[in-house]
């Protein structure tokens, strides 16, 4: 039975337009004086894990500062498209139509690292695109089959994950606020502390004594308070705008003709699979977060998506796209599920990809900042998680001991990074992401306590239930 829909702090009911409309929040088209600032915050919430992969994969491919860029300009470039594709859909062929961001993910750089080091001298990025080809490939093949598994993720199921998701990204936004640069001089200098600290209060101020749509915005003050705070330091790097070319059209096989290796394929298909889990879990959460139901066919569709984009994305220069779990904090925080808003940002980053002057003034925001405001953001990515599981049947003994395990599973990449080191290289993959690693031990325990045999109990049903069922949150 669905719950009754409660109001959110603004007194508004969650299901509910604020204008009474009758129209999903899913599906409401904000006036641009709301729509705009709120789709910055997403951007500001992505672009650093957006460009990460290209800048490390580059590096390490020995690209030049031309090079360089346009590997940057393309992810920016396909994870805007991929995220256009993902809001707005192509019938019933492509996109969840949730507010859903895609963008390549951090979690191959790893196996594409040590891809690059295997790879002949100057073919290490041709035989990584070439298995991020495949790997897309794979993703669309193999796709329809995870809608069919929904069964299996239950409340109970999705609110470990969402827990863990938030967990597991608290390490990005601590290391934010020391500098970003563990090699840098000034790595955990206290100015990167202070200025990460100021951005915190700011927001924490706007959400206390803000009203109305200065409170869903709280996150955008901070940083634009922060970044202005940090010039005067030195901490906002003005030179970027000047060094940026205005245009970078992205080119298809810029970078030469993928190069198909089988064990680079082998290994990020796994990483592929490991990424299409996240990605389900992810939108069995956002659909949770906005009250609407994400079933198979949604999960069919958006996991669809990450496999074009994998596959388009490989042909200008982009890597292995998947969801990015920082935005589902964005939507949390400030309640506003408008997928268009969504798109909004993603059209924003298309053309941060062709015009990189532009990409440059939104890097202009200090790493510290974005530190400040990480730590409230994947937070309460968290706290949506626990709000799930206080709905899961946490009085059934079993229930508590599946979430345990689960969670215990999770944090161990956290807790003990090298704690996998001696095992296959494929099971690393699938073990180091805590979210991953969390998931299948919660579906494979909820297997084990509610779906070998029959169980009786408020718990065993509850846990049971299908995701979207009615047990959500708002």
């Amino acid at each position: 039975m669905a719950h009754p829909a409660r109001p959110d702090a603004d007194g508004v009911p969650a299901g509910q337009s604020p204008e009474g409309s009758g129209v999903h929040p899913v599906d409401e088209k904000l006036p641009a004086a709301k729509m705009i600032p709120a789709a910055l915050q997403h951007i500001a919430a992505m672009y650093a894990g957006v460009v990460a992969p290209p800048l490390i994969i580059g590096q390490a491919c020995g690209l030049d500062a031309q090079g360089m860029t346009l590997l940057i300009a393309a992810s920016l470039f396909i994870a805007g498209m991929a995220t256009l594709l993902q809001t707005l859909g192509i019938g019933r062929l492509a996109g969840n139509r949730l507010p859903f961001v895609n963008a390549a993910s951090s979690a191959g750089i790893a196996p594409m690292l040590a891809i690059a080091d295997q790879a002949p001298e100057g073919r290490g990025l041709p035989t990584i695109l070439g298995a991020v080809l495949v790997a897309g490939v794979f993703c669309l093949i193999v796709g329809p089959f995870f809608g069919r598994l929904l069964r299996f993720f239950p409340p109970l199921v999705t609110g470990v994950v969402i827990t863990l998701i938030g967990v597991s990204l608290m390490p990005v936004p601590v290391k934010w606020a020391q500098g970003g640069d563990d090699a840098a001089a000034d790595f955990g200098s206290m100015p990167n502390l202070a200025l990460a600290a100021f951005t915190l209060v700011v927001i924490l101020l706007v959400q206390r004594f803000g009203r109305g749509f200065l409170r869903q915005v709280a996150l955008l003050v901070g940083l634009f308070a922060g970044t202005l705070a940090a010039i005067p330091f030195g901490k906002a790097d003005l030179g970027a705008i000047r060094d940026a070319p205005i245009a970078a059209l992205p080119q298809p096989f810029h970078f030469g003709a993928p190069e198909f290796q089988p064990a680079a394929i082998l290994s990020l298909c796994i990483v592929m699979l490991v990424l299409m889990t996240e990605s389900s879990a992810g939108m069995l959460a956002l659909g949770t977060i906005c009250e609407r139901d994400c079933d198979k066919h949604t999960i069919t569709r958006g996991l669809r998506t990450d496999g074009i984009a994998s596959v388009v994305g490989s042909l200008f220069g982009s890597f292995a796209t998947s969801a990015f779990a920082q935005n589902v904090g964005v939507v949390t925080l400030t309640k506003v599920r408008s997928r268009f808003v969504v798109a909004v940002a993603g059209a924003t980053l298309v053309v941060l990809g062709l015009f990189p002057v532009l990409g440059a003034v939104v890097n202009l925001v200090p790493m510290p900042v974005l530190g400040g405001a990480g730590i409230v953001l994947f937070g309460s990515i968290s706290v949506s998680g626990i709000r799930t599981l206080s709905e899961a049947g946490l009085d059934d003994s079993s229930n508590i001991i599946l979430v345990a395990v689960s969670l215990g599973a999770g944090i161990i990449p956290l807790a003990a990074p090298t704690f996998y080191e001696d095992f296959p290289s494929w099971a690393q993959t699938v073990l180091g992401s805590g979210i991953s690693a969390g998931a299948l031990v919660a579906v494979t325990l909820n297997l084990f306590f509610h779906h070998l045999g029959t169980r009786s109990g408020k718990g065993a049903v509850l846990s049971a239930a299908p995701a979207g069922s009615g047990t959500q949150i708002s």
